[in-house]
């Protein structure tokens, strides 16, 4: 077993997913994240963003601007031509989990709670708003922890813009 902060401990293995389908510079950035002894958080506040969208990215999941990818880049100590060459502006997102049902615990309990708990947040979102949908483009997602005695609680917030259906 490899030491922590050692070479090997610090390899993403990229044949597994959601790294076989990435383009190879992810795999690079959570390796140099982990090096750096960085979190999603310190990384946002280098690039004045989000720590969710900075984890987007690492996933490939969002699209970086270029001053970002400059920052980026400074932030983690690689090359920014290694970061534009792969991810720069002729790149474009794969946005989504990838095999329907997901089989990573955490992807599959959001899942769930959606298949759970869908049609009652729909019926209560229009209920509240009228007959449309929360943007997932005009998003902000927030992960907060909340200490409790009987165990950390998660706390997921999804911020979005509501668009209403138009009628003709």
């Amino acid at each position: 077993m490899s030491a922590p902060g050692s070479a090997s401990a610090l390899r993403v293995n990229t044949d597994a997913e959601p790294f076989s389908s990435l383009p190879s510079i992810c795999a690079q950035l959570l390796e140099a994240k982990a090096r750096k002894g960085l979190t999603f958080a310190d990384i946002a506040k280098a690039l004045n963003r989000d720590e969710v969208w900075v984890a987007a990215v690492f996933y490939g999941q969002a699209k970086m601007e270029p001053q970002d990818i400059a920052n980026l880049a400074r932030t983690l100590d690689i090359q920014q031509d290694a970061i534009s060459a792969e991810l720069g502006p002729h790149w474009w997102p794969r946005r989504g989990l990838g095999p329907m049902p997901p089989t990573d615990p955490t992807l599959y309990r959001l899942f769930e709670g959606v298949l759970v708990y869908g049609h009652a947040i729909k019926a209560i979102i229009h209920e509240k708003f009228g007959d449309g949908i929360q943007s997932m483009i005009d998003c902000k997602v927030t992960v907060d922890k909340k200490e409790d005695p009987k165990g950390d609680r998660v706390i997921l917030t999804f911020d979005g813009k509501f668009l209403k259906y138009a009628q003709w």
